[in-house]
Order: C-alpha cells, then sequence, then structure tokens
C-alpha cells in the first residue's frame, strides 16, 4: 500500500480537496461556500475550522477517516519570504497565517487546516512551494526608489511543478535547465527560471508585469499617483482598481478569455485591441527574461487555464518563437503538485524545511 496524502488548496468562495495514493488521485472534490455561510467570519484567517470541518464531513461521506492519511498538505500562504520547497507547519507559521503578516489571501488557510487535521492525529502537515517563494538575485530585488523593494509573489507552485514537469519530459533535471515559464490565469506571472531557482518574476498580486483578466499588470507610476490624490477615490476602491477589478474586467466587464473571443467573434473591435494587448503585454514580459537569462534558454513554457486558448497562444508564440523553442502545458497541477511535494519528504527522498524566519524583515 502507498502513502496516503490529503491535499487542501482553499480558494476565495471554496476550499479544493483531494485524495492522493503515492503519485495517484483517488478523488478530488471542490466545495463551493455561499456569502451567507462566509458572512460570520470577520477575517479570512477565522474561516479555519468551517472549512476544515466541511472537508472533514465530506471525507466521512465517502466513507474516509482521517487515520486513514500519512500526511496532510495544504496551499501555501503569504508568509515571509522563504525558498522553493516543502515545509512542515510548525507553530511559529501557524502564527503568521493567522496574522496575516504578509497580508490576507484565502491560501492562508491551507497551512491551518492541515495542521488542525494532522495533529488531530499525530502526522505530519505540510505546506509546497508557497506563493511567497524568494530565489531572486539581488540585482533584482532594486526598483529604482529606495523604500521600495521588488518582491517575488508569483504562482509559485504551479511554476515549479510545471518546470519538472518540462525537464521530465526532455529527461533532463530542473536543476540543468534555463527556462522561462509564464502562468496564464487571473493573475499573470512570468518568471525566469536559472538553473532550478525562479531568479526574476512579475509580482502577480499586486498588479505588476503584464495586465491579466483580474490584474492591472504594471501602471504609468505618475498618472496612478495622480488618481491616487485625485480625491475621486478611496484606498480600497485603488486596490481593487489595480486586484481584482483590474485587466479583462475593467474593460471588459468579464474575466473569462472565452467569452472575450465571443465578443470578438460578434465583431466587437474594442474587445479585440485588448486581447490583442494582453498577449502583447505577455509577449514583452518574456522578453525581458530574456535577457535576465543573456539569451541562454532552453524552453519557454506556456501553463495556466488561459493557456487552454489557441486564439491566445498563437498571439504570444508570433512574438516570441525567435527567442528558443515553446512547450504549451495548459491548466494547474497545484494539487498534484502539492500531493508530490509531501510524498517526496515521506519517500525520505526530501528532507523538509523548517519556517524560521528572523524576527524583523
Amino acid at each position: 500500500m502507498g502513502y496516503k496524502i490529503l491535499v487542501i488548496n482553499p480558494g476565495s468562495t471554496s476550499t479544493k480537496f483531494a485524495v492522493y495514493d503515492d503519485e495517484s488521485e483517488v478523488f478530488l472534490e471542490n466545495i463551493f461556500h455561499t456569502k451567507d455561510e462566509l458572512a460570520p467570519y470577520p477575517d479570512i484567517s477565522s474561516q479555519y475550522e468551517f472549512r476544515m470541518n466541511t472537508v472533514l464531513k465530506a471525507l466521512e461521506e465517502r466513507n474516509w477517516n482521517i487515520t486513514d492519511f500519512n500526511a496532510v498538505v495544504g496551499r501555501g500562504g503569504l508568509l515571509y519570504p522563504l525558498e522553493s520547497g516543502t515545509y512542515e507547519v510548525n507553530d511559529k507559521m501557524c502564527e503568521h497565517l493567522k496574522l496575516g503578516i504578509q497580508g490576507e489571501h484565502a491560501s492562508n488557510l491551507g497551512g491551518l487546516i492541515a495542521r488542525a487535521i494532522a495533529d488531530k492525529v499525530n502526522i505530519p502537515a505540510f505546506i509546497v512551494d508557497p506563493v511567497i517563494v524568494d530565489e531572486f538575485e539581488d540585482v533584482a530585488r532594486i526598483s529604482g526608489c529606495p523604500l521600495i523593494k521588488r518582491r517575488s509573489i508569483f504562482h509559485a507552485l504551479n511554476h515549479k511543478a510545471v518546470a519538472r514537469k518540462v525537464a521530465d519530459l526532455f529527461r533532463k533535471r530542473y536543476e540543468d535547465l534555463n527556462l522561462i515559464v509564464a502562468h496564464l490565469g487571473g493573475g499573470i506571472s512570468v518568471a525566469a527560471h536559472k538553473k532550478g531557482r525562479v531568479i526574476d518574476v512579475n509580482n502577480a498580486l499586486d498588479g505588476d508585469g503584464p495586465f491579466a483578466p483580474e490584474r492591472s499588470g504594471g501602471l504609468p507610476v505618475g498618472d496612478l499617483v495622480r488618481l491616487c490624490f485625485s480625491g475621486k477615490y478611496s484606498y480600497d476602491e485603488i486596490i481593487s482598481m489595480i486586484r481584482g477589478k483590474g485587466g479583462l474586467v475593467a474593460y471588459l466587464g468579464v474575466n473569462d478569455v472565452r467569452k472575450v473571443i465571443e465578443m470578438i467573434k460578434n465583431g466587437n473591435k474594442q474587445a479585440e485591441l485588448v486581447f490583442e494587448a494582453m498577449a502583447y503585454q505577455v509577449a514583452k514580459e518574456i522578453g525581458g527574461m530574456a535577457t535576465v537569462l543573456e539569451g541562454n534558454i532552453d524552453q519557454i513554457v506556456l501553463t495556466g487555464g488561459i493557456a487552454y486558448s489557441e486564439e491566445f497562444i498563437s498571439k504570444i508564440i508570433k512574438r516570441v518563437s525567435f527567442i528558443a523553442p515553446i512547450t504549451v502545458i495548459p491548466g494547474e497541477r497545484e494539487m498534484e503538485a502539492l500531493a508530490l511535494g509531501a510524498l517526496r519528504v515521506l519517500r525520505g527522498e526530501e528532507k523538509a524545511k523548517t519556517y524560521n524566519p528572523p524576527e524583523e524583515i
């Protein structure tokens, strides 16, 4: 019998969980939460018991008991920066996830739920490659203003999983390759992977880089400052413009590329222009990452939900195919990546890392 692993990936209005038997997914379920269900909770961290009990009830309905598992692994949240890997959830991590020391995000619940369930039966709880994985070279941290550092916040879990998948496809080690990986989803992150480390990437949480279905992308700074001090908008409204209601949502009122393509087919010229611009900006970011890797690139990898759109992918390929060969791996492999990260530790192939950041960062 293989290792049984419970995988938990909380979203803003849903909790996705799965059971793995070694590398094989036994089942996956995504439970959606209504506004009324979440209303009693003042913040994200206070939802963890409700979400945990929802998962436990669903497992019971499928005749699974938590004593069946060898480990529980959750999506990593907004912690202090750390290097890639699998981390055992410890007290310090739980404290920081509850406090939201780097911000409020549904992924903060992953480690909390994993630890709460694991503690009931004395098994390990892990997180894998959280969004704040930071492997930047020092030169990438300089922003141009000493008061502001460039930060590494991106879709690290899928980036790393897809990069390893590409390495396997070409029978090479991830640590031996130079890759440019573009995750194309509600947010878009484009990263330079140098010999197994992400040495530069746009901050996909706060709107840096290309605009996306729900992100504004990097905006002209002076114009943004003037907007902030115009007196017309509150802080929360500006943040919403950048993150959540930016990009396609701001221009076209939708966050689904398929709906944008329908608009284009129906003759909507604005939709056609915005769609082209989003692909243009992704391609431009890929070109920028090519300079980070000094032109020494083994593959460009396009992944995420939008990578299913042949119309969008073809526009990017047209602009960047001269840089390096391109591999398209649509969708995201987050659940599998979480399970495999825990499995490598259980098998002794890797040692779990310890979350122990300095007191002041």
